[in-house]
């Protein structure tokens, strides 16, 4: 099953969510090599005087990304919202995608990302002006919101209404509230209420974990795709993985260590290109910390591996590490049992 957002076909309904930190372009490129139909950007700020920043000029970089190019603007103001969407579209960017979903608190503070949903005018006027802006350029806008601010506050359904008339191509809506941010689980009959009330595709997401549960949760909302963050980290197969059951009703076997251990060297390479020596071999900590928290001697070798100050090095660590692996087993353990997500999960700015 494809889906169509403007004039792009999408390859299939898993997507990668927009997490800040985390879904740069290496790691957006590799979910898509390992079977995400679609990825969006982290989010660009709309505040014009950031642009120039090093942060903001890495996150406008699509160089060697397949398209469709999605990028996340966020903000409060309508016509710096505007003007957001072009800068970015001059930059390469396919489709708007507009953060109403965002729950971190120095987000949220500034009456941005889910925050926006406790001011419906205002939230209205921001995608009237984001639609009108994109669309000379001939740009979809899609939109990322949650159920509602707090659990007396779920207007989800009426915004959603509210979007889909001033041009809104399609909504994704995670299963909490803002309140919630990620704790407790999240609940879908909210999803399957949007699903209902508009015409437009509605992708569900939060706690989608396993193959199981997202053909459960496509069941249960009737949403024409879902999308995954946190689960993909340290796990970026897992898109391929929910493909195969999807198709099929049986599991794909994991993937062998050997492939791990490429991907994820390939993954580093492409990251330290990104990033610099410097905060390359920072920034990428994090995602070798995910890929080896749930593995033999993984929280002994992560801190060993976080006191390394050089990318050589960290590369060949890691290297090392896997092929040790590799010869006392042939495919990754099955994934941990789903768990609270850690402080670091929480500061980056999922949909998932």
């Amino acid at each position: 099953m494809t889906l169509q957002i403007g004039t792009h076909t999408l390859e299939n309904r898993l997507f990668v969510a927009p997490m800040a930190g985390v879904t740069d372009r290496p790691f957006r490129m590799l979910c898509r090599e390992l079977g995400a139909g679609y990825a969006v950007s982290e989010m660009v700020t709309s505040r014009k005087e950031l642009w120039n920043t090093l942060k903001t000029s890495r996150r406008a970089n699509h160089d060697g990304e397949p398209g469709p190019i999605a990028v996340q603007i966020a903000g409060t103001d309508a016509a710096m919202m505007a003007e957001a969407a072009v800068y970015n579209i001059e930059r390469g960017a396919q489709i708007i995608d507009i953060n109403m979903g965002c729950p971190a608190k120095k987000v949220c503070n500034k009456w941005a990302g889910s925050a926006l949903m406790r001011d419906e005018p205002l939230a209205l006027e921001i995608v009237q002006a984001v639609v009108d802006a994109a669309q000379p350029h001939n740009v979809p806008v899609t939109l990322k919101m949650r159920t509602g601010w707090s659990e007396d506050n779920r207007n989800a359904v009426k915004l959603a209404r509210d979007f889909e008339s001033a041009g809104v191509q399609m909504l994704t809506v995670h299963g909490r509230t803002r309140e919630q941010g990620y704790k407790g689980h999240a609940e879908y009959d909210t999803i399957a209420a949007v699903k209902a009330a508009v015409r437009v595709p509605v992708v569900a997401n939060g706690d989608i974990r396993s193959p199981e549960k997202a053909r459960d949760v496509l069941a249960a909302t009737g949403a024409d795709a879902v999308m995954i963050g946190r689960a993909a980290q340290g796990r970026p197969w897992i898109f391929r993985e929910i493909t195969h059951f999807l198709d099929t009703g049986t599991h794909l076997a994991p993937p062998l260590v050997a492939e791990v251990r490429r991907l994820l060297l390939d993954h580093l390479e492409a990251h330290y290109a990104l990033y610099g020596e410097f905060s390359g071999v920072r920034t990428a900590r994090k995602h070798i910390g995910w890929y080896v928290r749930a593995l033999p001697d993984g929280e002994a070798f992560r801190a060993r591996m976080n006191a390394i100050e050089d990318c050589a090095g960290q590369l060949r660590a890691v290297g090392d590490y896997f092929q040790g692996l590799a010869d006392h087993m042939d495919r990754m353990p099955d994934p941990p049992a789903d768990e609270e997500p850690s402080a670091e999960e929480e500061a980056a700015c999922a949909v998932d």
